[in-house]
């Protein structure tokens, strides 16, 4: 069968990976000038199944109010002019109760933890490199209410079978050394041993050669402008370099998922959710993290990837702006410097920002659509690496005919009417 993925990040290429294992014939277009060069270039590098938890969590419409007068604030509001902004944070905040948190964490750490295993599979079947590490996830909590506040991700996590430990500063610093230099910042933390560290735009390239390796062919440069269509049927795609024909469809476009399928009359409510990093050069060894720490307080993730520290995290919700403010790259700074003080050159850093594609009840939509022969693989909001694997695994699994090894009946865009 031959197939044509829209969108050549980490979710495109992994979908890629497993269709070609099937035996399909493949192909990859995306308007950059290679893979992962949009979301998955510089996010915050940590893959974390049992930290895959919904945005939209009790809370957090009193949170999100007091953060907007904070000046280190993990989520920024700029409004625009686009209506789908507010409709958007509209079914996000009906996201926020008790019972939708429990439906859509669990859904998310059912992929999340299908993805992890198909990544150490992938890994074992290809020896590919990335400057990968399993020495696990720590919540870093600096107040004592942050701490006393996790029951509810703890009982997920021990009904979904998920290891952990509850440390106090002690434990925090032996799962990080560095951190014994820092204890007065902090009060405790949570653990997830089994998580994993790694670079997703060093991985995605390496596993685009291993596609190709298997016959995928990549066309880059390519503009997507809208579907061709016939009744229940999408029959090409059109580009700038003309119309592409192909018998199944996949939309792998992240943030701009939403405007590829509307012109098919298709709901996916993904909002480009903007996140920043700096990647800093280490410069000494012992005050370096050794795998990923997320800073509570913050919410930003330091993570160790070989020689670098990559510092990764916030939630600005300003539309497709990717601008650097300057005091944002001040909170990414703050953080580190803060934790591991003189473990990275923070002044040799690189800053980024990417658009994160988030559905309002941050459960990505992955499955068929109406249309016989157009699937989605999108929206997987700040999980993308740690959720890619498995996604592009199970997307295959159906577009081979094969039932996928977990449920994923209430994962597609169906739930959105």
């Amino acid at each position: 069968m031959k197939v044509t993925i829209l969108g050549s990040g980490v979710v495109g290429v992994s979908t890629a990976y497993y269709l070609a294992k099937a035996g399909h014939e493949v192909t990859v277009i995306d308007r950059e000038t290679g893979p992962a060069l949009e979301t998955s270039f510089a996010n915050a590098g940590q893959i974390s199944p049992g930290y895959a938890s919904p945005w939209a969590a009790p809370g957090i419409p009193f949170k999100a109010a007091k953060w907007l007068f904070m000046k280190h604030a993990p989520l920024i509001i700029r409004p625009t002019a686009d209506p789908f902004q507010y409709t958007w944070l509209l079914s996000m905040l009906a996201n926020c109760t008790g019972g939708r948190y429990a439906v859509n964490k669990t859904r998310m750490v059912r992929i999340a933890e299908y993805s992890r295993d198909c990544l150490i599979q992938l890994r074992a079947d290809t020896g590919i490199e990335y400057d990968h590490r399993t020495q696990g996830t720590l919540q870093l909590f600096r107040e004592q209410s942050q701490l006393d506040a996790i029951g509810k991700d703890v009982e997920v996590l021990r009904k979904d079978g998920v290891p952990f430990e509850v440390l106090d500063r002690e434990g925090c610093a032996q799962a990080e050394p560095s951190l014994a230099r820092v204890k007065d910042k902090y009060v405790g933390g949570l653990r997830l041993p089994n998580d994993e560290t790694g670079d997703c735009f060093k991985f995605t390239n390496e596993l685009a050669k291993i596609c190709e390796s298997l016959g995928v062919k990549f066309q880059y440069g390519v503009n997507i402008k809208s579907f061709l269509k016939s009744g229940d049927r999408v029959t090409a795609v059109e580009t700038d370099q003309g119309n592409i024909t192909s018998d199944r469809f996949v939309v792998a476009l992240g943030s701009y998922t939403r405007a590829m399928v509307k012109s098919l009359g298709l709901n996916a409510p993904i909002y480009p959710v903007k996140g920043y990093s700096l990647t800093l050069p280490i410069i000494n060894e012992d005050n370096a993290p050794v795998s990923t720490i997320l800073d509570e307080s913050y919410k930003i993730a330091i993570t160790r990837l070989g020689d670098r520290i990559r510092v990764g995290g916030m939630a600005e919700l300003s539309g497709f702006s990717k601008d650097l403010p300057a005091n944002r790259r001040a909170t990414l700074e703050l953080s580190v410097t803060d934790l591991f003080p003189g473990g990275g050159d923070v002044q040799a850093a690189t800053y980024w920002s990417g658009l994160r594609p988030m559905t309002p009840d941050s459960t990505p939509i992955i499955g068929a659509t109406r249309y016989d022969n157009v699937y989605i693989n999108s929206g997987h909001g700040t999980l993308g690496w740690t959720m890619g694997a498995g996604s592009g695994r199970a997307l295959a699994d159906m577009i081979s005919g094969v039932k996928p090894e977990i449920d994923m009946s209430d994962i597609g865009i169906s739930r959105y009417g």
